[in-house]
């Protein structure tokens, strides 16, 4: 079903994309970062709130992604279209929601999370949180775009837009944080435009009657609770994976705030810094979606398996040298960042730790499980990733960064620790069900 050249026709976009999503983030944490440490900390706290809200709808657009493809491979454009059409519309629901909620409780949430900060530091994260909370429905209504695009493996349209989104997004940091001096402000609302403006786009696209999966022209605002239920049996387990994840995360950002301003800036850089460090694992995290998932649709499960196995070893090669590369060339990248001593040693440190493990360990962590989830086996992931969460990453923190003393580096340790656990099992599974799936969401 996919050949040499579709698959670098499928990946090398999604990669290209994933640089240029990053870029949004980074260009956020590094241009505010030169305003000083107490924004940069601001920011960098909101941004774990954010990511675990975000990771909710993202995990639908997931589901709708699973499904879509799935019938596709099986050959049912029509349902292939109905789940697009829903997909669009739990999104909107789903962000819309969170967006009220945030923006409403802005200042209640921050302060049951983190407690008291320091003055200016609480101040930069609610002007920050009140703005980016307005780009959810835009986040989620481009992630549900872009999961129709993926699931017909058309990955150069968001390739395209990503490009346009990080223009916008660095032209606006640039006049609204260093020409008209506004801050976590202006950095907020450049994300805000450029996100709304890839959404419209995307959305817009999709509407090709062309393409195998399309959004209708005229949109219905009905529910199809039956393909939406087929949707949220890979969407729910894979929403409360990613929450419980976040939520964990930002138990341990809670511990790091106790460590002083300089250990929350230096995981504030260095959070950015290693996603770019993952760059490629999560583009063809992306593209196992649409390829292990028509594959099942279509019931050639050896099929699965061994384009399964040929993208886990190409996801380990190109990991290895990005991350050598950037090992090599980390006091450089940090020295844009306009860090005192302290934080950059800290800094260097812990994305050092992080490249050297995500050459290995983090594909098999987070880019092998969206195999497993494309073969139905979404609730297996779920499991184990809240088990190993709790038990490694939050209880390892507080055991090695505050009882040992290391600090944001020993949360940093506890994390790897994780990764060891989650990879062992997952490894497991596939070689045990061999991605055959017990339930079918077509039949």
């Amino acid at each position: 079903m996919f050949t040499k050249a579709s698959l670098r026709k499928l990946l090398f976009p999604l990669i290209v994309e994933q640089f240029l999503a990053l870029g949004v983030g980074l260009a956020d944490i590094m241009m505010i970062a030169s305003t000083g440490e107490e924004a940069v900390s601001g920011v960098s706290l909101v941004d774990t709130i954010v990511i675990l809200i975000i990771g909710i709808f993202t995990a639908m657009a997931t589901g709708g992604a699973v499904v879509s493809s799935q019938y596709l491979g099986f050959g049912d454009q029509k349902k292939a279209r109905i789940g697009a059409n829903q997909l669009v519309l739990v999104c909107f629901v789903i962000s819309s929601f969170f967006a009220l909620i945030s923006v409403g409780l802005n200042g209640s949430i921050l302060q049951l999370i983190y407690g008291e900060l320091q003055g200016t530091i609480m101040k930069n994260a609610k002007i920050y949180f009140y703005i980016i909370a307005a780009s959810f429905p835009f986040l989620g209504g481009y992630n549900a775009g872009a999961a129709i695009f993926r699931a017909q493996g058309n990955s150069n349209i968001t390739m395209i837009i990503s490009f346009i989104m990080n223009v916008i997004n660095f032209v606006g940091n640039y006049m609204l944080i260093f020409v008209l001096d506004m801050g976590v402000a202006g950095a907020a609302i450049s994300s805000l435009v450029s996100r709304a403006v890839a959404c419209i786009s995307i959305l817009y696209l999709a509407r090709n009657e062309k393409l195998k999966i399309h959004i209708d022209r005229k949109f219905h605002l009905g529910f199809d609770y039956s393909m939406i239920k087929k949707i949220l049996h890979i969407g729910i387990p894979n929403g409360l994976e990613n929450s419980i994840f976040q939520f964990g995360k930002v138990i341990v950002a809670r511990l790091i705030t106790s460590f002083g301003v300089s250990a929350i800036a230096a995981n504030g850089i260095s959070g950015p810094i290693a996603a770019v460090q993952v760059i490629p694992g999560m583009a063809i995290g992306v593209g196992l979606i649409t390829v292990v998932g028509q594959c099942i649709g279509a019931k050639k499960y050896k099929e699965a398996r061994v384009l399964t196995f040929k993208l886990m070893k190409l996801c380990i090669i190109v990991e290895s040298v990005l991350n050598i590369l950037l090992i090599i060339f980390m006091k450089r990248i940090l020295a844009l960042c306009n860090l005192t001593g302290e934080t950059a040693h800290t800094a260097f440190i812990l994305t050092t730790i992080h490249s050297v493990f995500s050459m290995f360990l983090w594909p098999l962590s987070f880019c092998l499980p969206n195999a497993l989830r494309a073969s139905n086996d979404a609730t297996f992931t779920m499991k184990v990733s809240i088990a190993s969460m709790f038990m490694f990453r939050v209880a390892g923190s507080y055991i090695f960064g505050r009882y040992f003393g290391l600090g944001v580096i020993g949360v940093w340790i506890s994390m790897m620790i994780d990764w060891a656990f989650r990879s062992s099992f997952f490894l497991y599974r596939l070689f045990k069900r061999k991605l055959v799936p017990k339930i079918s969401l077509i039949d």
